[in-house]
């Protein structure tokens, strides 16, 4: 399934290109109106996209009242990306989310770089909004820890039924001249193909050690990234920076995916799920360690 990234796509003024996807992931939302951080929010880098957006969001009322009704009219599941600063924050969104039918799934947003992190622990989030709804419910976690299974482990435990890898990581941009920070905020959240290796890095450790449904993203630009992150884990993928240079990237990405799985002999692209994982028939070591000779 194709997905976009939260935050990468505004359904409301781009219906077009969600209606591309399999299913559209919302902004994420806050229990009450954010405005964001300071401006500049964006900046490009060599390898990618720094952000600082700050979770700006309507908040929940407005998100519900305004926002729903025309996403229930893009014909496609909707995922909507949850935050707070607490853990009652979390549970209650979810709570105003279970009776809406337009609504598919939730993710909860646990990692996001951009804003002071939550005082509670991801899984004490997860299990508290596990608590409070019916959906599914997808946590999305940060790679900035020393082992991001343990944490995918203790998230599964929690009642989450999958996991969103990777979100941001936390980098600088200085302008050139000034050398000061080019962002408002200072730091932000880096994207875009400098975090695939650590994002596939992340998915296959979080598939050795859950087996659980993962929605892979970070720096997928063509159909063989896509591949990519299909071996090693994902049963889904996700389109983020891409989107912001080519709107067009769900078709692109969507052909390439075939056609790479096409001169690989296979009928479908699931044919590569978890490949990376399988005994190698060349010469090396495969990612549970075992020797391919």
């Amino acid at each position: 399934m194709l997905l976009n990234a939260s935050g990468c796509l505004d359904a409301l003024t781009a219906p077009d290109v969600a209606r591309g996807l399999d299913a559209f992931v919302t902004k994420t939302v806050t229990p009450l109106p954010r405005e964001g951080n300071t401006p500049v929010r964006i900046a490009e880098t060599d390898v990618g996209m720094l952000n600082s957006i700050g979770l700006a969001n309507p908040g929940i009322d407005r998100f519900v009242t305004r926002n729903l009704p025309p996403l229930e009219k893009l014909g496609v599941p909707v995922w909507v990306s949850v935050g707070g600063f607490e853990t009652d924050d979390y549970a209650d969104i979810c709570s105003r989310l279970d009776d809406h039918a337009v609504v598919s799934a939730i993710e909860l947003n646990v990692s996001c770089p951009n804003v002071d992190a939550p005082v509670e622990s991801a899984t004490e989030i997860v299990a508290t909004a596990r608590l409070a709804t019916r959906k599914p419910l997808w946590a999305k976690l940060s790679p900035a820890v020393p082992d991001i299974g343990e944490v995918a482990r203790a998230a599964q435990a929690a009642g989450a039924d999958g996991l969103s890898l990777v979100n941001t990581m936390r980098g600088l941009k200085l302008d050139a001249w000034t050398l000061r920070p080019a962002l408002g905020p200072g730091y932000g959240g880096l994207s875009g193909p400098a975090l695939k290796p650590i994002a596939l890095a992340a998915v296959a450790s979080c598939y050795r050690a859950t087996q659980m449904p993962i929605v892979g993203m970070g720096g997928i630009q063509t159909g063989m990234d896509a591949l990519g992150f299909i071996a090693a884990g994902a049963l889904h993928v996700a389109l983020g920076t891409v989107l912001f240079a080519d709107p067009g990237a769900p078709a692109r990405i969507r052909a390439e995916l075939h056609a790479a799985a096409a001169d690989r002999g296979w009928s479908a692209y699931e044919d590569a799920y978890a490949i990376a994982h399988e005994e190698s028939l060349s010469v090396g070591t495969t990612l549970d360690g075992r020797s391919s000779v």
